[in-house]
């Protein structure tokens, strides 16, 4: 088959020709054989049985949807028995079982094709009706609002995504073609959606040149990008098939490469790729015959905006990594240049391919987390609570993204389950780490950092959408929780702290800590040993027990310098937290004579001055109602009065300074700074107002610092705010859930409205 390139003919496919036509030669055929075992550990392939026994799970779905249709024939039509058998019916697979490059205990995509009289509500209703009457089904659940919506189940040990389309025919052939464009005709939107994944997926097998060299090469790649916690296209990563259009289109570049080349290509390509420039696997359409919305950056200015483009090859062509974010693809494009240097060595004979699998140092990467938890106590609702969740996480790391001292928010897709009985049976945790943007601020040694706007706004699109979709249940919490990584063996399992320690290597730093590539140079430069030293230098060295002393003082250096580099952790950057609060998820009542609230409890502060402790903000939609806990009611009284932390500097200074923090590419607030509060408007404020949240609350506003430091400020309780507070008739009316200092009303029933915590934190 040959193919057009601008007018010209060529046997290859592709928007280009290929970069390289050079046979393989004996090392890449020895290299590849090397992969394939070095692949073998991490169950990537299937035996015979397993197999097996999918094709019959898959015959028994065929066998359920053909029976579906033909009772929904009957309820609906009054047709004659001998046509019903007529109208037919057929289950289609796509994705990576399609493909070939499904790996154990993998799901399978599936897509249920029926004629046109079947309603999309009918699947959802009597079809999940009838699965879940079959004994072998287990984890049902439909998922009817999603953007292609899905039922999920395990049938007989196999799990199963289900999508449904509903084509514009009285019968469904069965040697239907569904890469036929004229099918979509006359199609609603979902129903196209539906067929494009299997339309992608045939048309991605007919465009490479050499399919087992595909499969083979999206073997090894899928496998490196789960290690490395980059493949979820939910959580703003690449799915599976973005992944797949990224090998096939190093395939077409190199068309008769040995798989263990084309790894190296990837790696060599899209490191040095010029996103957002697209990845295509052949030319656009210029006609839009059917006029289904399709990708192009000529045309929609939308598009344009796109960081990661990689799109579809099948009408009509769409982004597939629309979710893709700043900091994701900041972490991606790392990997790439990680991933090139890995195999290069591998190339070189210097590393196994064993090394290219090894799992991320997420855990060991950052100093500062974020944990968000999602939690049910059934567990009906805990996996339908887990998956939306999921899905409104990339939400969250956008939020943190736009938040100018924030200079990269890496969430890790894996999800992991309770480590405590206190944590309950149904609860998951993902992790989100965190780097934070230091900008030079002249005498100035710290910079606030409120995350409480990005976390509360998260929570809030979280419930609110889930009661809009009538999903949510009483039983359904999240929380969302700072931790430092020192604290970590609280929330992961050991196993995985110990499996994803990272290698000490002397050649290539992180970018998790700022000094760490200086710190890597001044290991190298302390790492001297005599055998390195040049023959001419060596001959009018001293003696052998003097060079090997001065060997031994250098290991000793730079012993002593990882050591210091590893447990320093506070060397760029120290967070010291400000009044956080744990929230209880009951309800406070307040009765006439003495008005109650929850405290502000003290955190104990470390040998150092920081304050320790860990901040959670949980959202409880009951009835407004919050309640403090027992250890808060009976500090209460000796908790009136608290003493506040050190000013680092006047409330001005510390506003200029956040003003002057660099922002990152791609911020919203990169050429548009909040203007600040003017002086007088600021002195209008009454005690305790909102607006003085991100303030410090000491003796003087406008005292010096060593006022500030030698009088201790008192922090009236909630209780007496309470009190003046109804007295004067305050309403408040933002939308927003109050934060701890604002003020708070007491309705006539004499309860109090939740309350958020707010997660302050401070740069040093």
């Amino acid at each position: 088959m040959a193919y057009d390139y601008g007018g010209v003919k060529n046997q290859y496919p592709g928007v280009t020709g290929p970069l390289s036509l050079t046979e393989p030669k004996p090392q890449d055929f020895e290299l590849s054989d090397k992969l394939v075992e070095a692949l073998k550990p991490h169950n990537v392939f299937e035996s015979e049985a397993e197999l097996n026994h999918r094709l019959e799970v898959l015959a028994k779905i065929n066998d359920l949807m053909r029976a579906w249709i033909k009772d929904v024939s009957r309820q609906k039509n009054n047709i004659p028995e001998n046509l019903i058998d007529t109208f037919g019916g057929k289950v289609f697979t796509f994705g990576s079982y399609r493909m070939g490059v499904h790996t154990k205990g993998a799901d399978i995509d599936t897509l249920c094709v029926a004629p046109r009289h079947v309603e999309r509500t009918d699947f959802f209703k009597s079809f999940y009706e009838l699965l879940k009457a079959q004994p072998e089904v287990k984890d049902l659940r439909a998922v009817e609002e999603a953007f292609v919506p899905v039922i999920k189940v395990e049938f007989d040990g196999i799990e199963l995504d289900l999508v449904f389309a509903r084509l514009a025919l009285p019968t469904i052939p069965e040697d239907i073609n569904l890469r036929d464009e004229t099918l979509l005709k006359n199609l609603d939107e979902k129903s196209v959606r539906s067929l494009n994944g299997i339309r992608v997926t045939d048309e991605i097998l007919h465009l490479v040149p050499h399919q087992d060299n595909f499969r083979m090469t999206l073997r090894a790649i899928k496998l490196w990008a789960k290690k490395k916690g980059i493949y979820s296209n939910a959580l703003g990563y690449l799915g599976g098939v973005s992944w797949a259009m990224l090998v096939a289109r190093v395939c077409q570049l190199y068309p008769k490469a040995a798989p263990a080349t084309v790894v190296h290509r990837f790696f060599l390509v899209y490191s040095k790729w010029d996103w957002p420039s697209p990845v295509l696997l052949k030319p656009l359409d210029t006609e839009n015959k059917l006029g289904f919305p399709v990708w192009d950056s000529r045309v929609n200015t939308a598009d344009r905006f796109h960081l990661m483009p990689i799109i579809t090859p099948a009408y009509p062509q769409q982004n597939s990594t629309f979710n893709v974010s700043q900091s994701t693809r900041t972490i991606i494009m790392e990997e790439f240049s990680e991933g090139l240097e890995c195999v290069t060595h591998i190339f070189e004979g210097r590393e196994e391919w064993s090394r290219l699998f090894e799992r991320s140092d997420f855990f060991h990467k950052y100093k500062h987390y974020i944990v968000v938890k999602g939690s049910a106590e059934e567990e009906d609702h805990y996996l339908e609570w887990k998956g939306y969740v999921e899905s409104k996480i990339r939400h969250l790391v956008g939020n943190l993204e736009r938040n100018p001292n924030i200079k990269l928010a890496h969430i890790m897709p894996t999800a992991y389950g309770p480590i405590n009985e206190s944590d309950g049976q149904y609860m998951c945790k993902w992790f989100i780490g965190l780097i934070f943007e230091l900008s030079n601020q002249g005498s100035q040694s710290g910079a606030n950092v409120d995350l409480t706007y990005d976390i509360q706004s998260f929570s809030d699109i979280v419930h609110q959408q889930a009661i809009k979709l009538n999903l949510y249940k009483e039983d359904m919490k999240v929380e969302i929780q700072y931790v430092k990584r020192k604290n970590l063996e609280q929330f992961v399992p050991p196993q995985i702290l110990n499996q994803t320690k990272p290698r000490k290597r002397l050649d290539s730093g992180r970018h998790s800590s700022g000094n760490a590539r200086r710190h890597s140079q001044d290991k190298g430069q302390l790492g001297i040993s005599s055998g390195s030293l040049p023959s001419s230098l060596s001959s009018s060295s001293p003696s052998q027990a003097q060079q090997s002393q001065v060997a031994d003082d250098a290991n000793a250096e730079l012993t002593k310098a990882v050591s210091t580099a590893e447990e320093d952790d506070d060397y760029v950057a120290e967070l010291e937290e400000d009044y956080t609060t744990q929230e209880s998820g009951c309800g406070l009542t307040a009765s006439s004579s003495s008005s109650t609230a929850a405290s502000m409890v003290s955190v104990p502060a470390n040998r150092n001055g920081v304050l320790d402790g860990d901040s959670t903000m949980q959202w409880h939609p009951s009835d407004g109602i919050r309640v403090e806990s027992e250890s808060s009611r009976r500090k209460e009284d000796e908790d009136s009065e608290i003493k506040s932390e050190n000013s680092v500097g006047s409330p001005s200074s510390q506003d200029s300074c956040q003003d002057a923090a660099s922002k990152r590419p791609g911020s919203p607030f990169q050429n548009d700074t909040p203007p600040k509060k003017p002086k007088d408007f600021l002195d209008q404020q009454v005690p305790g107002s909102p607006m003085q949240v991100d303030e410090k609350i000491t003796s003087s506003t406008h005292g010096s610092q060593s006022q500030v430091s030698s009088a201790p400020s008192h922090h009236p309780s909630l209780s007496d705010t309470a009190k003046s507070i109804a007295n004067k008739h305050v309403d408040l009316h933002s939308t927003e859930l109050p934060d701890l200092t604002s003020p708070q009303p007491i309705s006539s029933t004499g309860f109090l409205p939740p309350l958020k915590n707010s997660i302050k934190l401070k740069l040093k």
